[in-house]
């Protein structure tokens, strides 16, 4: 909204620079995860924590929509996937033997815990400083928080730290080497499109759609811009939870079915957001919503793991989510769309609802390895 009042941008417009932003940060995954398997986590980590500093930095000075497209989508769009799950599944699934859902459940609370913490804290910033203001602190927390932490803590696996993973036996776990061309097998296999299309349609329902829209989609209901920043914070705080308890009904009960069961809650949740218009039905639908949002990922992370190899994990997983950000960008751009056409966005919640239910029946015909084992193709 500040940036169409500032440059007299339209939505179109705007939803094009995200779209980019998602598409790439979706593309550059699977390479990003590659070099991740190969060259380790915090190299790669490093190199893209300097690209979303620079692409932050340089959105502060902006004054054309070119400069939109090329900082926030490309310099970002590209740089962020070095911190995103991707580097967590490749990690976890290093470190961890045991409890690797519960590990994955937790390390997508972070996320969580990030977005809880820092909505609110960058609304009011641009509230109250301006969107420039806001751009400039996310860049300082980036480039002074994040990059030195990374540097001074991350490792990429236990031997490293003269250790053994959690759950491992012998004295130093051997970590196997990645397969020289893991993608040429994962692509003759149906499980890898089934995974990829139910994971597109998790970005379809979720953060192209959310993170772009639902604080207009909630102006135009009503409520305050910092009732739906508000509204965001609280997703993430029950997503915390939300995503936590994912990990540990993955452990124990599989997931396949866990994952279909979040698929079905959220096409309820937003086939009902049109109709939300009250403070306390917005209250119960970002408690249920949130604790949907993330949960989806320890469920997908670890089968990809268990389908096609712990030490392929991050190319694989990277295409993965390459097609989440594909259906992310789908829903930012054709949400903005159908807005343009309608004036609204109920058909796109309604749209996006049904969406999930596909999802539901895609991850059904999914076959999940037995317990402690994997099904990966030589």
């Amino acid at each position: 909204m500040s940036l169409e009042q500032e440059f007299d941008w339209n939505r179109e417009t705007i939803s094009g620079a995200i779209s980019v932003n998602l598409l790439l940060f979706g593309l550059a995954g699977p390479f990003l995860g590659r070099l991740m398997d190969v060259y380790g986590a915090k190299r790669i980590s490093v190199i893209t924590l300097i690209l979303s500093v620079a692409g932050a930095g340089g959105s502060v000075f902006m004054q054309e929509s070119w400069q939109l497209y090329l900082f926030w989508g490309l310099l970002i769009g590209a740089g962020s996937g070095g911190t995103s799950m991707i580097m967590g599944s490749a990690l976890i699934n290093r470190w961890f033997h045991k409890h690797r859902g519960l590990a994955l459940g937790i390390l997508g609370a972070a996320f969580s815990s990030g977005q809880l913490v820092f909505t609110p804290v960058l609304m009011q910033i641009n509230v109250h400083e301006g969107w420039r203001a806001a751009t400039l602190f996310i860049a300082i927390v980036l480039g002074l928080v994040a990059l030195p932490l990374v540097l001074k803590f991350l490792r990429d696996d236990p031997e490293s730290k003269g250790v053994t993973a959690l759950g491992s036996t012998g004295v130093c776990a051997e970590t196997a080497l990645p397969d020289r061309q893991p993608m040429r097998s994962a692509v003759r296999r149906p499980q890898f499109w089934l995974l990829a299309v139910s994971f597109g349609i998790c970005g379809l329902t979720t953060s192209g759609l959310f993170q772009t829209h639902l604080i207009p989609h909630g102006i135009e209901h009503g409520f305050s811009d910092m009732t739906m920043a508000m509204s965001l914070g609280l997703m993430g705080a029950a997503d915390v939870f939300g995503t936590v308890l994912s990990g540990w009904l993955c452990d124990r009960f599989g997931k396949r079915w866990p994952l279909a069961i979040y698929y079905s809650i959220r096409g309820v949740t937003l086939m009902l957001l049109p109709g939300v218009e009250t403070n306390g039905q917005l209250l119960i639908f970002s408690i249920i919503y949130g604790m949907n949002w993330l949960s989806t990922i320890p469920a997908t992370s670890a089968l990809t793991a268990d389908l096609f190899g712990k030490q392929n994990v991050g190319v694989v997983f990277g295409w993965i989510c390459f097609a989440h950000q594909i259906g992310a960008a789908i829903a930012a751009y054709s949400a903005g769309y159908v807005h343009s056409l309608l004036g609204n966005y109920n058909l796109a919640f309604v749209a996006s609802g049904l969406f999930a239910f596909v999802a539901t029946g895609i991850v059904v015909c999914i076959k999940e390895p037995k317990a402690g084992g994997s099904v990966a193709a030589p």
